[in-house]
């Protein structure tokens, strides 16, 4: 490379998805991490690196809209082309991430809310292992670990400032005021609360916070010009959290009432955003994704111990109808909501089972697909919806001067989704961390 010339890298003949649509074949060139050209002549000189897409097709990164992550997960994700993970609820603020991911490259990009605001005793405590000290999957990791790399891995997990720690009384108005600004003084890219009441989760009768004061949080979210999701896995949480002004839906409701109709309309009317996660629902009615983790694109780029994850499900609604996930998610595309890919993906335990870091989001977009919507509306949801929605406006997209997040596969997801899966190269910011 000649002292002083700028690397660059250019991808030809590849079938290009820019996010929103198909393009054709333009010669995409990037440097320092950017976008410079689509289209024109093929750069030459020592300095450029060619790479041949014939039969090929270029996406931009994917985006998971909804995980629970570590920088193992981060790492992950990457390897499956998940360039960006939106963490609902963790460490992963900006002040997690540079306690975490100082001088590490090679994972995801990561945007977070923090912790969630809930009740007392309410959701996701149900779901916590009753273990004490550290769980043992952690404990299963770090046998095979070096010291530095048990050091790194430890504090995905342990990074709760001495702050966070002081008890807040979150039933109040003052106390949800206070959480909230928590989170935003602690770097929270967005906000997140709970409203769960546990029957799909097994566990019902779980304690809520009042309407009020889930309004007044989400108030104080927006007085901060941060959007606010909530969880909600049924058609009446979904209503409540419409009611009290929630920006996106960070699940789809499980059920479909004979009033659904109603709540789509109005979730449409106001603009909020809809994340279904059918991975988990499927699994929480009973269906696990060993099929996916056990084909040869991937069973290779997983651990045992997520294999044996995705062969596992949650189990905790078994008279759930998979179908009813369907039609609600054709209904609110229909009515035009923003519908954006997200897994719920978490840690390697059995119990939280069918969903694995990255390879999730490929899951999502077939089953997207397989509800009715088409190839390139999945896609759009992988890529330039949730940019937009989050307000990441250099990525979600290839143009000129976004970010160079990418992912070359084999044949065309345009119109066969399941081809997202044959990955051949994958770009973050313009460094190839293929595996």
């Amino acid at each position: 490379m000649q002292r002083g010339k700028k690397h660059q890298t250019a991808i030809i003949n590849a079938l290009v998805f820019d996010g929103m649509n198909v393009i054709g074949k333009p010669t995409i060139t990037f440097e320092d991490g950017v976008i410079v050209e689509i289209g024109g002549a093929i750069p030459q000189g020592d300095n450029v690196v060619v790479i041949d897409g014939e039969g090929a097709t270029l996406l931009p990164g994917l985006i998971d809209s909804h995980v629970h992550t570590s920088v193992d997960g981060l790492r992950e994700a990457l390897r499956f082309g998940i360039t960006t993970e939106l963490e609902m609820a963790g460490g992963f603020t900006q002040s997690g991430r540079q306690l975490q991911l100082k001088g590490i490259y090679d994972v995801a990009d990561v945007r977070s809310a923090g912790l969630g605001l809930t009740a007392p005793g309410g959701h996701p405590d149900e779901l916590i292992p009753e273990e004490e000290g550290i769980p043992s999957f952690i404990l299963e990791k770090l046998e095979h670990m070096s010291e530095e790399d048990k050091v790194e891995y430890l504090n995905s997990f342990l990074t709760d400032s001495d702050d966070d720690k002081i008890e807040i009384d979150m039933t109040t108005a003052a106390g949800a005021i206070q959480f909230v600004n928590r989170q935003i003084n602690n770097g929270a890219d967005y906000f997140k609360i709970m409203i769960e009441e546990g029957t799909v989760m097994n566990a019902p009768g779980l304690p809520m916070l009042n309407k009020e004061v889930m309004k007044i949080a989400v108030d104080e979210a927006h007085r901060f010009n941060k959007i606010a999701i909530a969880h909600t896995l049924t058609a009446e949480t979904a209503k409540l959290a419409v009611e009290i002004d929630i920006d996106g839906l960070a699940h789809l409701f499980i059920d479909r009432p004979e009033w659904t109709p109603d709540l789509i309309k109005i979730i449409a009317e106001k603009g909020v955003f809809v994340t279904p996660c059918l991975v988990l629902n499927a699994s929480i009615i009973g269906k696990n994704a060993c099929h996916i983790a056990h084909d040869e694109r991937v069973i290779h780029k997983l651990d045992k111990v997520w294999v044996n994850t995705m062969c596992s499900c949650f189990h905790t609604f078994p008279q759930g109808d998979l179908q009813n996930s369907f039609k609600n998610l054709v209904d609110l595309h229909h009515a035009g909501v923003d519908l954006l890919v997200g897994t719920d993906v978490s840690f390697p335990i059995p119990t939280l089972g069918g969903l694995a870091h990255g390879v999730s989001v490929h899951h999502e977009m077939q089953l997207f697909v397989e509800a009715g919507l088409s190839p390139i509306q999945a896609l759009r949801a992988a890529t330039s919806v949730p940019a937009k929605r989050f307000s990441l406006d250099d990525r979600g997209i290839i143009a000129i001067g976004k970010r160079a997040d990418l992912l070359l596969v084999k044949g065309d997801p345009t119109t066969n989704i399941s081809d997202s899966l044959s990955m051949m190269a994958v770009w973050k910011a313009g460094i190839n961390y293929t595996r």
